[in-house]
């Protein structure tokens, strides 16, 4: 379906994204530093035109390494700029950075050791750059009006498309795994739920702007403190609207489950209704074992860095600069500023 945008009232740039992999510039921002000493070598690589996995499995080659021996904080889109750590289990670092300098296409930047595996979600987020060429020639002036409101006003936290396949149907199919049906490989059938909940989520997002509701906190909201991501149920809305206004709170979104935190009144009514649409009977989560949990539903942009560059001449464009948390998508903000459903690529950016 087609994602509303929270800057509707105002024009986009239009313009075309990737033209080539150093438009689309990606880099991890980690949970943690390495501490110096472990099991594990942390290896931090630049590459270009490669998928995370296929990335991962270079080393695990060349090192005779289980994949399993192989850890990352999440996946990244193969048409892109990207510096990304991995971790390798009981690799000599003497000659580890030499080895993949030499015998792989990858630039590495550093090497040290750390007691733990990488695992997915063990990053605090990802810094992007990102070049949009053939923009309108007031681009800059458009894109600047958007990043004022988007300051002011947050940006949705949707999944972005290719979440949900390439034919755009693990929804779909996820769907009916919950019904009973589809595939019976466990591990196919959870990401396929995945995709369903996400799906909800988005459906969700996309009635609570409808109702004029993405600005406010509604009673009985899970809300997340942006500060300790500690969440809690909206109980006095006069007392914490403020709090969201200044940007120290932010309602969340269901991700449906057994186990998820519940929301109360009116916020438990909308969730209720998106779930209802999807005709699921009440035991269908518990039987597939899925826990559920809740989703930020709004994104807080702390700065955007925008650079025109010949807007009205051949190969020109604008620079689009901005931090993201783990989860969240630079589609859903590049949409923001060029009114257009924008698709990167084949993987998961948002490093669940």
């Amino acid at each position: 379906m087609t994602l509303p945008t929270i800057t509707s009232d105002l024009p986009g740039i239009g313009g075309t994204l990737k033209q080539s992999p150093e438009h689309f510039v990606v880099t991890e921002i980690p949970l943690y530093d390495a501490s110096g000493d472990g099991d594990h070598l942390y290896v931090n690589l630049t590459r270009r035109g490669w998928n995370t996995r296929d990335v991962a499995l270079a080393p695990a080659r060349l090192f005779d390494l289980h994949v399993d021996d192989i850890g990352f904080a999440g996946l990244k889109d193969r048409q892109a700029l990207t510096t990304q750590t991995f971790s390798l289990l009981r690799v000599p670092a003497e000659d580890a950075a030499a080895r993949i300098a030499a015998e792989l296409p990858f630039e590495v930047n550093w090497v040290s050791r750390h007691r733990n595996k990488l695992r997915t979600g063990h990053l605090l987020g990802n810094r992007f750059a990102i070049f949009i060429a053939d923009v309108l020639p007031d681009a800059l002036a458009r894109a600047e009006a958007v990043t004022a409101a988007l300051h002011v006003r947050g940006i949705p936290n949707f999944f972005g498309a290719q979440r949900f396949g390439q034919d755009g149907d693990n929804a779909t199919r996820g769907h009916e795994v919950l019904l009973g049906r589809g595939p019976r490989q466990r591990w196919l059938r959870r990401f396929l739920i995945s995709a369903f909940q996400s799906d909800l989520f988005n459906r969700y997002l996309e009635q609570r702007i409808a109702l004029g509701a993405f600005s406010h906190l509604l009673a009985g909201d899970v809300a997340k403190k942006h500060s300790t991501g500690g969440l809690f149920v909206v109980e006095d809305l006069e007392r914490e609207q403020p709090r969201f206004q200044a940007g120290e709170i932010s309602f969340t979104g269901p991700l449906f489950g057994a186990k998820m935190k519940a929301a109360a009144e009116a916020a438990a009514a909308l969730e209720a209704g998106i779930l209802a649409q999807a005709a699921l009977p009440p035991s269908a989560f518990k039987k597939a074992d899925v826990d559920g949990g809740r989703r930020l539903g709004r994104l807080l942009l702390d700065r955007v860095e925008l650079d025109a560059t010949d807007l009205s001449a051949a190969g020109g464009g604008l620079w689009v600069r901005f931090t993201l948390p783990k989860g969240a998508y630079a589609t859903v903000v590049l949409r923001e500023f060029m009114k257009d459903d924008v698709v990167l690529g084949e993987e998961d950016e948002g490093d669940d």
